[in-house]
């Protein structure tokens, strides 16, 4: 599905990225950790297509194409998809048309029709009702005056309607209360399936009590210094990253 390959990348001149090397397969969950400053995001932003940033070096192999030069949404119509730690409110356009647009853009690029208003309106239904989404948030503009939770909650709706090849959930458990963890935690486990993946970036080890990754890695200063599965995740909460990074 995702294979980096000692992957460099900068913003300005600042290199961030100083080797990544990751393989992620079908069916898999993989959650990033590690210390504020380490790359967690950059990588995401990197992998996403993200302008700010340069790759100079190392290749992102996506289901076998590298994908180092594609544009952002070339990205997201081959089935990346990227939730952000922040958001953007977009006023005047609604959870509804928004998510309409972004659907029928992504068919139009893979050579489909729109989607009929009758099956859009059907799965907007049924993703909505698993996520506990109220049928009037549906109607408000997208984003504007959304709490924390609200936002998070969104972006997974979004995602299991574009239903991407590859979710990158960006701090996903960041601002949320328990109840809200728990809808958003219960809505990527019904969207994982043997055919997708997931990539996890988190600071705490609370998100993967709800999600159960099949590996977990350290990322610090550019680099992925640690690979385990969940029981890393409850070391790191135990001892913190300064064994680590040392």
């Amino acid at each position: 599905m995702l294979k980096i390959n000692n992957l460099h990348a900068r913003i300005e001149e600042r290199e961030i990225l100083k080797g990544i090397n990751l393989e992620i397969n079908p069916g898999e969950v993989h959650a990033i950790m590690g210390p504020n400053g380490a790359g967690k995001s950059t990588l995401s932003s990197v992998i996403a297509g993200k302008e700010d940033y340069k790759v100079t070096g190392g290749e992102i192999l996506f289901r076998g194409e590298n994908i180092v030069e594609d544009a952002p949404e070339e990205r997201a119509h081959k089935g990346i998809f990227l939730s952000f730690q922040y958001p953007i409110e977009i006023p005047g356009v609604s959870v509804t048309n928004f998510i309409k647009a972004a659907l029928n853009e992504t068919r139009k690029a893979n050579g489909l029709p729109d989607m009929p208003a009758k099956d859009m309106l059907a799965m907007i239904r049924e993703k909505s009702e698993l996520l506990e989404i109220k049928k009037d948030f549906l109607s408000r503009s997208l984003n504007e005056g959304f709490s924390g939770g609200e936002k998070k909650r969104n972006e997974i709706f979004q995602m299991m309607m574009l239903n991407p090849k590859l979710a990158i959930l960006d701090e996903t458990d960041s601002g949320l209360d328990i109840d809200a963890l728990r809808i958003v935690a219960d809505g990527v486990n019904k969207f994982r399936n043997e055919n997708n993946a997931v990539l996890l970036i988190t600071h705490y080890q609370r998100l993967l009590n709800y999600i159960q990754p099949d590996f977990v890695h350290v990322l610090a200063d550019g680099k992925i210094i640690k690979t385990g599965d969940k029981s890393l995740a409850l070391e790191l909460e135990d001892k913190g990253y300064d064994w680590l990074v040392k």
